[in-house]
């Protein structure tokens, strides 16, 4: 039986919409409405799929808060012990993602037009996750791991790390993989590809103490989050994170009227990013920039042209993923309009960094050649083996979009040297 118990307590206004209201994330007393309690089980989750006809799990009003479960991948099949050839049998005879999603969550008041803002207030994952590379079948370069791995690791989550091999800690940063409204389109869809009703972002900005925007398609919203992440890398480039399940996720949810969305817009301490999706980079970058200079003209109150010039000065886009059928560039954008963001790009290894670089016409070629390189890098400075090497680019490397031009496009990989200390 679901429980629920009502807190109080004052609310803050959002910087989005007058009429959405938050409160500091990491402080349940902030929260109005009810508390409610939904696990993970075979009658609250779904195996790899969005149906907008789906029952709703839960019931919920603007305000209130629910602290869910999530299953590990494929219905909690993927835990240690299960080996690489279990897993990819498992894969391959279900025939669709691995992800399992909780809900759907009814949200009352929600219409069509309307957005619905997710505060993460909470994120407690398992003591373990996986990073499985399925053999010759996803990621940059099936062709060159055509036998693949899972490794098992603990998550030490009072060091906040995770050891990869011997003497490399890499740094646990947890976040949801999915979190989903349903689609306008009825009838049943894979949960893989993301789009403008969230889904599949791998947005690893997507921490404790952020809110995601959404736009709603359907009558109650239906809210699903599942594919948790304990860390993963800015392009999650052999096509997963470091996969695990959450005891808490801790959620506040609220319908904002009287204004509209087109994309999912993300909300930091410090920024707004904005989101661009397509079947490629170069698609995805085209949408993150008219997604930009949205965002900042309305921010700003200048107009679009004006906000198109700015971004190229204050906004920092990253590759989210090139996992997905659906890939994804993040653009974040500063709130303080005195500030701008990081905009380093190093083109060749720092005191901090191993560092890769790649220029190409095309974003996908850029970052094949920059992945390749540091996965190389790796090999040969750290004695990393292959398998190895490929997993830690897909779970911490931080790939940056550099200059643009018509003729050349930058792509500058990172991946964080404190990680060997």
């Amino acid at each position: 039986m679901l429980h629920s118990l009502l807190i109080g307590g004052l609310l803050t206004i959002s910087a989005l919409a007058d009429n959405a209201q938050t409160g500091t994330a990491a402080d349940p007393a902030v929260h109005k409405g009810k508390v409610y309690l939904l696990p993970a089980t075979l009658e609250t989750t779904q195996w790899g799929v969005f149906n907008n006809a789906q029952s709703p799990v839960l019931t919920i009003s603007s305000g209130d808060t629910v602290v869910m479960e999530t299953m590990m991948h494929a219905h909690n099949q993927v835990v240690p012990g299960r080996t690489i050839e279990e897993i990819t049998k498992i894969r391959m005879d279900y025939g669709k993602t691995f992800h399992t999603l909780t809900g759907p969550i009814y949200v009352n008041g929600a219409e069509a037009g309307d957005i619905l803002k997710v505060t993460i207030n909470k994120i407690v994952p398992r003591a373990y996750a996986a990073d499985i590379i399925l053999p010759g079948l996803l990621g940059q370069f099936p062709k060159q791991f055509p036998i693949g791995q899972v490794k098992y690791v603990y998550l030490d989550t009072d060091r906040q790390v995770a050891e990869w091999v011997p003497g490399v800690n890499l740094p646990l940063q947890p976040f949801p993989g999915v979190i989903a409204v349903a689609r306008k389109e009825p009838g049943e869809y894979g949960s893989a590809p993301p789009g403008n009703f969230g889904g599949n972002l791998d947005l690893r900005d997507m921490v404790a103490g952020t809110s995601i925007y959404l736009p709603v398609f359907v009558r109650g919203a239906l809210l699903w989050s599942g594919d948790s992440h304990a860390a993963q890398g800015n392009g999650e480039v052999h096509g997963g994170a470091l996969e695990t399940a959450f005891k808490e996720l801790n959620l506040t949810v609220h319908v904002i009227k009287g204004k509209q969305l087109d994309m999912p817009r993300v909300e930091t301490a410090t920024s707004w990013i904005s989101i661009g999706l397509g079947k490629n980079l170069d698609q995805a970058w085209d949408q993150a920039v008219v997604e930009t200079a949205k965002l900042i003209s309305e921010q700003r109150g200048i107009s679009l042209d004006e906000a198109k010039k700015l971004s190229a000065s204050i906004s920092d886009c990253r590759v989210t993923q090139i996992a997905n059928p659906v890939q994804g560039i993040h653009c974040l954008n500063p709130k303080d309009t005195n500030h701008r963001e990081d905009l380093d790009r190093p083109t060749a290894e720092t005191s901090q960094h191993y560092v890769t670089y790649a220029k190409d016409i095309s974003l996908n070629k850029a970052i094949d050649t920059a992945s390749w390189e540091m996965i190389k890098l790796l090999e040969s400075r750290t004695n990393m083996k292959p398998l190895d090497a490929y997993g830690l680019v897909s779970l911490a490397m931080d790939c940056r979009i550099g200059s643009l031009s018509s003729s050349d496009k930058s792509i500058h990989c990172l991946v964080a040297k404190s990680m060997w200390q």
